[in-house]
C-alpha cells in the first residue's frame, strides 16, 4: 500500500509542476495521439495565418503606393486641359510638359517597387496560403506597366494635339487604376476574413487540446494531499509493523 501511495504521489507532483496530465504516454495513450494531431495543426494553422497577413501587408503597400499614382495621373490629366488653353503659348505649353514628363517619371518609377524582393505591380496574380491544408487564395496583381499607364506617361503635351491625345490616355489611365485599386481592395478584404476565420480556428483547437492534456489543478491538487497523506500514514504504519518483532523479542528476554 504504501508503493502504491508513493506513485500516486509522484504522479501527482509530476503532473502539477509540468501542467500537462499526460506526463508519460501510459497516462492517456488516445489522448496523446488526438493531442499530437491537434498540436500539429495549430502550429500550420498559424503559420497560415501569419501567410494572410502578410500579403494582407502586401496589398496595403500596394494601395499606399498607387494613392499616390492617382495623384500624379490626376494631375496630369489636369495639366493636359491646362495646355490646351488657346491662351497659352508654346513655351508656356513647355513648361506643363516638364511637370507632366517629371510625374510620367514618378508613375513608370514606382511600377519597378518590390516588397521584400516580390515586385509589387508585375501583375503576377500570387496563391497565398489560406488553411492549415495548404488551400490558396488567388490575390489578385496589378500591372502598372501595362500599356494603359505607359500610354499616358509617354505623351507630349507640349502641343495642342499632344495636349489632346494625352487626356484621353490619362483618362484610361485613371480608369485602369480605379479598377486595380478596388481589386486590392477585395483582396485585403477577402484576407481579412480569412484571417479571422484562422484566429478562432486557432483558439478552438487551442482549447480542444488544453481539455486533453492540461492538468486541472484544483483536481491534482486535491490528489496530491491525499496521496501525501496515504504516504505518511503508510509509512508509520510500516514502523509500527517493523518494531512488532522488537516488542516480541523484549518479552522473550
Amino acid at each position: 500500500m504504501l508503493a502504491q501511495s508513493s506513485s500516486m504521489l509522484a504522479q501527482s507532483l509530476a503532473r502539477l509542476s509540468s501542467g500537462s496530465k499526460i506526463v508519460s504516454p501510459a497516462d492517456d495513450s488516445a489522448g496523446l495521439a488526438v493531442s499530437m494531431k491537434l498540436g500539429a495543426q495549430i502550429s500550420r494553422t498559424n503559420a497560415a495565418q501569419n501567410n494572410v497577413n502578410n500579403a494582407i501587408s502586401l496589398n496595403q503597400t500596394q494601395d499606399g503606393y498607387l494613392q499616390q499614382v492617382n495623384t500624379a495621373l490626376t494631375r496630369m490629366s489636369e495639366l493636359s486641359v491646362s495646355a490646351q488653353d488657346v491662351t497659352k503659348t508654346t513655351a508656356d505649353r513647355a513648361l506643363y510638359q516638364q511637370e507632366y514628363s517629371t510625374l510620367g517619371t514618378f508613375v513608370n518609377d514606382v511600377a519597378t517597387k518590390s516588397f521584400n524582393g516580390v515586385s509589387l505591380f508585375n501583375g503576377n496574380s500570387m496563391s497565398v496560403t489560406s488553411d492549415s491544408e495548404g488551400n490558396t487564395f488567388t490575390n489578385v496583381g496589378v500591372n502598372l506597366g501595362n500599356t494603359t499607364y505607359t500610354t499616358a506617361t509617354a505623351d507630349n503635351i507640349s502641343s495642342l494635339s499632344g495636349a489632346q491625345a494625352a487626356l484621353t490616355d490619362t483618362k484610361a489611365a485613371i480608369s485602369q487604376l480605379a479598377s486595380d485599386r478596388a481589386n486590392i481592395g477585395s483582396n485585403i478584404e477577402t484576407l481579412g476574413y480569412y484571417n479571422s476565420s484562422l484566429g478562432s480556428l486557432s483558439n478552438n483547437l487551442s482549447a480542444a487540446k488544453s481539455q486533453i492534456t492540461d492538468v486541472d489543478v484544483a483536481q491534482e491538487s486535491t490528489n496530491y494531499a491525499k496521496a501525501n497523506i496515504l504516504v505518511q500514514s503508510g509509512t508509520a504504519m510500516l514502523a509500527q509493523a517493523n518494531s512488532a518483532p522488537q516488542s516480541v523479542l523484549r518479552l522473550l528476554g
